[in-house]
């Protein structure tokens, strides 16, 4: 299941818990903000159960409440959050850095979580590139060059299972052919990396290459430029093999279950 789609449920059987995480992951909306009313729409909740459910929340400071009276995320939700991939970000963030300062593009790094890449790092460049993604943020597999390569060095019946799965058009450009997005993955693990021009966000695109882990894929490191500079990506291609390799070699004592915990 999608991380935007609820599970269907009856209203009449709805737990409590359900109600909860229906109202927290009305943030899952590109908001940041919402009154109450709204969120009790978007969870399809009666206002005074939103009301006494959103005030527990902001008591156990899940959400928080501003001046104005709308309600956001609490910063007791970003601390736990930090815990997804918190040992593989946590080693392989000085090399991020490095690939940064070797490049001077836009670094990032993200894991498989189901269908989507999780982005657990960036470090951002000076120049202006539309932003499609955050760290912390979820984008389809086949729509970024961190995720086809993720999807190529999957195991089989796993990018199998993805071709048989409706192809979102994310963006003008986005392969939603199944047929030709399996060509492109054929040749990203003949090659080792991959590119993509504008199938995320106009403006932008990017390449990654795969960082195994003990012969595993584990996670994929790229470059996000503006698409000016789409016939200059390659030359990054020796320094994005580099930094895997130092994340791979840094990492090679901890047991991929542990390194990406539930993301897998």
């Amino acid at each position: 299941m999608e991380h935007n789609q609820r599970p269907e449920v009856p209203k009449a059987g709805r737990t409590v818990t359900h109600k909860v995480l229906s109202l927290l992951t009305t943030f899952e909306e590109p908001r940041r903000s919402f009154t109450l009313t709204e969120l009790a729409e978007a969870a399809q909740i009666p206002l005074s159960t939103a009301h006494r459910l959103v005030s527990e929340l902001v008591e156990w400071e899940f959400l928080s409440r501003t001046p104005q009276g709308r309600y956001q995320l609490g910063l007791r939700l970003w601390e736990m959050g930090q815990n997804v991939g918190r040992q593989l970000r946590e080693t392989a963030r000085p090399f991020i850095q490095d690939l940064y300062s070797f490049t001077g593009e836009t670094s990032q790094l993200a894991i498989r979580d189901g269908r989507e890449v999780l982005y657990i790092d960036r470090v951002y460049g000076t120049e202006r590139v539309p932003r499609a993604s955050r760290v912390g943020g979820r984008l389809p597999m086949h729509s970024t060059a961190v995720g086809k390569v993720i999807l190529a060095f999957e195991e089989d019946w796993l990018s199998e299972a993805y071709l048989r799965q409706p192809l979102d058009q994310v963006a003008p450009r986005t392969v939603t052919n199944p047929g030709l997005l399996a060509e492109q993955l054929e040749q990203i693990r003949t090659e080792g990396f991959s590119v993509t021009n504008e199938e995320q966000r106009p403006g932008a695109c990017s390449i990654a290459v795969p960082v195994f882990h003990t012969g595993r894929i584990g996670s994929s490191i790229g470059l996000v430029v503006a698409s000016e500079k789409a016939g200059t990506l390659t030359r990054h291609l020796a320094t994005l093999k580099g930094i895997s390799e130092r994340i791979e070699a840094a990492t090679a004592r901890i047991p991929l279950e542990t390194l990406l915990g539930s993301h897998r």
